[in-house]
């Protein structure tokens, strides 16, 4: 289309794997000049390196939702900036707490008419979406707002949990449009699966007061077998608990949502050490589970503290 650039929009709770997702899209457009906005409350975001071999620019906007009052002027700037740079596509991975049903009336203003706005791409988690759905009211924004949702995790999943996961997001859209994945895989003809023709109220957006945040502040000393069973006791009361951890004097990006634990490994740019962030909705047990925690491991946890 000229010199229109591309955009994609990324959504998906927290947890669902956009980030696994997101590296691999980006290989789809190989070729072309590349812009990433990460709008994440982790810090971790894309591989640097693979940022680098893509030949692309990364922009991070952290510590709330880009389409949030309180955040979307900061987006609107950001994406000015990106406009005049000229790139080839543009691609926004939203905030796993982002409701973004406001997209289109941000974008059909005068300033951003030279971006072809390609629709959005919400990934799910199947393992767990029934139960986020029902206690996150953005989740069922994302689906509203995306022609094609990525049913994730599937090797993790029953058919029965597939099969309700699906009746749930036509439910919530029906004319979106459902393909199973493992590991956030994209085939290359799906891109054709997405439209940017979605119809939705487009609200006044505001934070969701409803948030639960606590930051959880570990002893230097802690070692793996302590910090799976905080995680483990965490899990109870959360979405989601994120952040970098040292073990044996090697950095980890830890990564838990409910019951499943992944540590890995890492050498890049990061936010606080030892520091893990927990997101919990409006009645899940947070402070509860984060005082059984310090409870139970007192010498392992220095400090937590809610909100912010």
């Amino acid at each position: 289309m000229g010199n229109y650039m591309e955009l994609y929009l990324i959504t998906g709770f927290l947890g669902a794997g956009k980030t696994t997702f997101l590296k691999q899209f980006i290989r789809l457009f190989q070729g072309k000049r590349i812009h990433l906005v990460i709008n994440e409350f982790g810090k971790e975001g894309v591989d640097g390196d693979l940022v680098r071999e893509i030949g692309a620019v990364l922009s991070e906007i952290n510590n709330g939702s880009i389409f949030c009052a309180c955040k979307i002027d900061k987006f609107e700037e950001e994406l000015q900036s990106i406009v005049t740079q000229t790139p080839d596509v543009i691609l926004v991975e939203a905030s796993g707490l982002a409701d973004p049903t406001n997209i289109r009336k941000v974008l059909d203003t005068p300033a951003f008419s030279a971006i072809d706005y390609r629709g959005s791409v919400c990934l799910v988690d199947s393992v767990r979406f029934s139960k986020v759905v029902t206690t996150a009211r953005v989740v069922a924004k994302q689906v509203k707002v995306s022609t094609l949702a990525l049913v994730n995790k599937t090797d993790l999943a029953t058919a029965q949990q597939l099969a309700q996961v699906e009746e749930e997001l036509r439910g919530i859209n029906p004319l979106i449009h459902l393909q199973q994945t493992t590991f956030g895989v994209m085939e290359p003809a799906w891109l054709d699966l997405l439209s940017p023709d979605i119809a939705v109220s487009e609200e006044a957006i505001h934070q969701d007061i409803t948030l639960q945040k606590a930051s959880i502040t570990l002893a230097e000393s802690v070692d793996l077998p302590t910090l799976k069973g905080i995680l483990t006791i965490l899990g109870e009361g959360t979405y989601r608990v994120k952040g970098f951890v040292r073990l044996g004097g090697q950095l980890h990006l830890v990564n838990a949502v409910g019951s499943y634990i992944r540590m890995e490994p890492y050498a890049g740019a990061h936010g606080q050490v030892n520091t893990l962030v927990a997101l919990a909705g409006a009645g899940m047990s947070l402070r509860k589970t984060a005082k059984e925690a310090k409870s139970m491991y007192p010498e392992a946890i220095t400090v937590i503290s809610h909100g912010g």
